[in-house]
């Protein structure tokens, strides 16, 4: 599903407002999740809802976070990111759902604009954010790093996230519109993080490939579609203009898509 710019939200309120379950899946998040929760804990406590945190095991302080800020906390074992996040969904018990990771934030103006929303009355059933991607600190204006829409509110039973072992949409059912202030997603504060979790992505991707039943070409996918991507995002897209930053999240990108498709080619080498 593509976002509707022509549809907006923010109409002015109308009766009943409507209640709202945020929800989050944790691994070890005890530095990322009170933020999150900070910046909901007005809206969900205003609209009636609920915090519903669906942790994986946590051996840090992520549990206890989150049961400071009244938070309905599950323990479930990790089943990969689609079905750890529908199986946090159907906690939910609110009209409307709002999933977010734990490393993103709702600001005052965009839980502002939620809020009309929900009592808006509004005849949709879900709404697109735009994302702001901070990495090594620095908001990432350019190089198709933003406004990168997601499709996130929704009203309960309406949404469910695509089954894919990385990058999974969410999809909804039924009209749609966008919302204007954007979500605050603080992605990569550390280059040893950014790594990590390129490595472990890199790995989901090929997996993804392979059972879609791409092969994959060494020359091709594995040296210049990297150049490629780097040319593109960089140059065209105008990554360039983020400074410092954007050479390097550009950059590691561009390894990224290599060691996804080196992994393709090793896979290749193994049975099935």
């Amino acid at each position: 599903m593509q976002p509707n710019p022509t549809a907006v939200a923010g109409e002015p309120g109308r009766g009943h407002t409507a209640t709202l379950s945020v929800v989050i899946i944790t691994y070890n998040e005890e530095a990322n999740l009170g933020h999150a929760l900070e910046s909901v804990e007005g809206l969900v406590r205003d609209s009636g809802g609920e915090i519903v945190v669906v942790d994986s095991g946590s051996t840090d302080g992520t549990a206890e976070i989150a049961r400071s800020f009244g938070a309905k906390v599950f323990a479930h074992p990790w089943d990969g990111f689609a079905a750890q996040r529908n199986w946090a969904l159907e906690q939910a018990t609110s009209e409307w759902v709002l999933p977010l990771d734990a490393d993103e934030v709702v600001t005052p103006e965009l839980a502002e604009e939620i809020r009309q929303a929900l009592a808006s009355g509004r005849q949709v059933n879900g709404y697109w954010l735009a994302r702001k991607n901070h990495f090594l600190g620095r908001w990432m204006r350019h190089g198709g790093f933003y406004p990168d829409p997601k499709l996130r509110l929704f009203r309960r039973g309406a949404g469910q996230f695509e089954n894919r072992l990385v990058h999974e949409p969410l999809q909804v059912s039924g009209p749609t519109a966008s919302l204007r202030e954007p979500l605050i997603h603080n992605a990569y504060p550390t280059l040893e993080g950014y790594i990590q979790h390129m490595n472990h992505y890199s790995s989901l991707g090929a997996q993804m490939a392979r059972n879609e039943g791409y092969r994959g070409l060494m020359l091709l996918d594995v040296a210049l579609r990297p150049l490629a991507t780097f040319a593109y995002n960089y140059v065209v897209r105008l990554g360039f203009l983020d400074g410092r930053e954007g050479l390097l999240l550009h950059l590691y990108h561009a390894v990224y898509v290599s060691w996804k498709y080196a992994k393709l080619w090793e896979l290749g080498r193994k049975p099935r």
